[in-house]
């Protein structure tokens, strides 16, 4: 079965949430809001490509998906329903805007114009900042095509536009996704 122009993909675990966790051989639930765009499933499974697609993605590959992929949501009687993107059983379409990274052999690769950027810790400064994380400031962990001819490498450190930080955990690490443009200097 294959899409004219859509990726068909199930969720990894075949969950659309992630809000367990294990703690000593036992789950506990770490979220019950169907909302909360940070507990649900951020992982698909390729189970085909769509129908003249030649590019990089295979049948198998892990792809990193937006937080409404796979969520419910309320209609207007307050019925449940599965969003835009379900087409039957463990199946959703997700189209070419639905995704930023996909694992292919084992490494991720970013997506289009997409890219993400690990948060560094505070320095210690005569400044004083409320966060844990130096404010607007990362080092690249993914990079794209575009990035690379802009002479950029992975482990740069780099700063970015405020309000761009859109907040993945990615292989157990927290990440930015951003677009390229939003990278102003590279330190």
């Amino acid at each position: 079965m294959k899409s004219p122009v859509h990726f068909i993909a199930t969720p990894v675990d075949g969950a659309r949430y992630r809000n367990t966790k294990n703690i000593s051989g036992t789950d506990f639930i770490t979220n019950t809001s169907q909302e909360n765009h940070l507990a649900s499933n951020r992982l698909a499974t390729v189970i085909s490509t769509p129908l003249r697609y030649k590019g990089p993605i295979k049948r198998g590959d892990i792809l990193l998906v937006h937080h409404n992929v796979f969520k419910y949501y309320n209609d207007m009687k307050g019925r449940q329903r599965s969003g835009k993107s379900y087409f039957m059983d463990d199946l959703y379409f997700i189209d070419n805007e639905q995704f930023f990274m996909y694992k292919h052999k084992g490494k991720w690769h970013c997506h289009d114009r997409y890219c993400f950027v690990k948060p560094i810790q505070k320095k210690n400064t005569y400044i004083i900042k409320n966060n844990k994380e130096e404010p607007l400031t990362g080092k690249l962990k993914y990079i794209n095509n575009y990035l690379k001819k802009q002479n950029l490498s992975v482990g740069d450190t780099v700063i970015f536009q405020p309000n761009s930080e859109y907040e993945f955990e990615v292989d157990g690490e927290k990440l930015y996704r951003m677009f390229d443009h939003q990278i102003t200097l590279s330190i």
